[in-house]
Parts: structure tokens; sequence; C-alpha cells
């Protein structure tokens, strides 16, 4: 139980890598509000949801608002919300540029820039961000999630710096997943996938509880003299 009386918000907690950490985290002891736009795909007497389009910087104020208020703490955030809308740079539209902004790099802000100084008030959290193996090497028609996931290790380090000052004792951290078999993947040709799973060390894709046990790791006290890094959980991908 090494979140034993925890309380944990996931975004993006619905489906995917957000639902395998918000139930790990739930399994470990900890309370959970997992985030997102769609209900639950799954039941967890552990796991609250709450219905936040994070991209929307005022619901993001309420959502804080009802858990310091309910909660009266939090101990651990992952930043996980995220989408794509990929084209090549000269097809790409604005809108499909700004919804990936808005969500995967807007949204991060809006929602840490309430909870961080609130765990470094409380004198210590944990707060995980999720970026991708594209923030640290680019692809090809993804020119909007990749600045997003690169721009996610520069906040990473900020965060790790402010939220420590003044004793904050905040831990601040990044994982960039490698390709994992989520929804989104299980679209992709069968020929393109292994392809990707070509191009690890490992020579395979990964799955969704690969990223939650890295993320439960940063978020436990296991990880308690880490602050400021990137875990990138790729299968030792080469590109």
């Amino acid at each position: 139980m090494r979140l034993k009386d925890k309380v944990a918000i996931v975004t993006g907690g619905a489906k995917g890598i957000g639902q395998c950490i918000a139930q790990d985290f739930a399994a470990e002891g900890a309370k959970v509000i997992a985030c997102d736009m769609t209900e639950l795909t799954y039941s967890n007497p552990n796991v609250e949801f709450y219905k936040l389009d994070v991209s929307y910087a005022d619901e993001c104020k309420k959502f804080f608002d009802y858990v310091s208020e309910k909660y009266t703490k939090a101990d651990i955030l992952v930043n996980n919300a995220g989408i794509t809308r990929d084209a090549l740079t000269r097809k790409m539209t604005d809108e499909q540029w700004s919804q990936v902004i808005n969500v995967n790099l807007d949204a991060i802000f809006y929602v840490t820039r309430y909870f961080g100084p609130f765990m470094q008030g409380a004198g210590g959290g944990s707060i995980i961000n999720i970026s991708s193996v594209v923030g640290e090497y680019g692809n090809i028609g993804q020119a909007n999630y990749a600045a997003t996931k690169s721009a996610i290790f520069g906040l990473t380090k900020t965060w790790a710096k402010e939220f420590a000052m003044k004793g904050g004792n905040v831990r601040v951290n990044a994982i960039a997943p490698g390709y994992v078999m989520t929804d989104i993947l299980k679209t992709v040709p069968q020929d393109l996938l292994d392809k990707f799973a070509g191009l690890t060390m490992l020579g395979r894709l990964g799955q969704p509880e690969e990223i939650s046990k890295a993320a439960l790791f940063l978020a436990s006290d296991d990880a308690s003299y880490i602050t400021g890094q990137t875990l990138s959980v790729n299968g030792g991908m080469r590109l």
C-alpha cells in the first residue's frame, strides 16, 4: 500500500494509460479523482469520476476548489490528458494546431498552477507529467503534438525548481512513453505497428500497465530523491 491515504488526481483517467494509472494508484491505497470528458470505462470504489474539460481555465479552477474543499489536500497529480490531430505541417489547420496546444499544453498549466502551489503550501507532493517519445524525437505529421510533448520537459524542470522553494518539497517528474497499445494505436495498420515494434530494442510495443507502473514508482516514496527528471519508458526506442 505505497499510496495509503493519499489523494491522487489523474487527468484523462477514463481509459488507456490514465485508466491503468488510476486503478494502480487505487490498488495501492490512494483515493483517486479521475478527470475526463467521458464517463469512466471501469468501476472502482476508490476512483471518483469528475467530468472536466481541462482546456478551459475556469473549469480547472472549479475542479481545484472542489478537491481542496472535499479532500483538503492533494498529494499526487498526474497530467495525462492529451489528444492528437495529425497532419503534415503544410496541411495542418489553425484548428488542428490550437486544439492540441490547448489540451496537451495549456491544460497542464491550468491544472498545475493551482495544485502545484497547493502541494507546496502543504509541504510536499508528487506531480507527474505524461510526455511522449514524440516529444524527444519528433514525428512526421505531428508537429503540434511534438511541440506540446517537448514543452513538457521544460515545464517539468521549471516546476521542480519552483515548487521546491521555501521547503515546498514537491517532486515534479515526467514520463515519456514510447508506442503503447492504447485505443489510438488499435486503429493503426498492423504493418505500421510491426514497424514501430522493430524500432525498439525489446522488439515489441508497450502496454498501458507498463507506463502506470512507472507512474506509481514516481508517485511513491520509493522515488523520494527523484525530481526534475524524465523517465523514458519506450522499450529502448531507436529512431
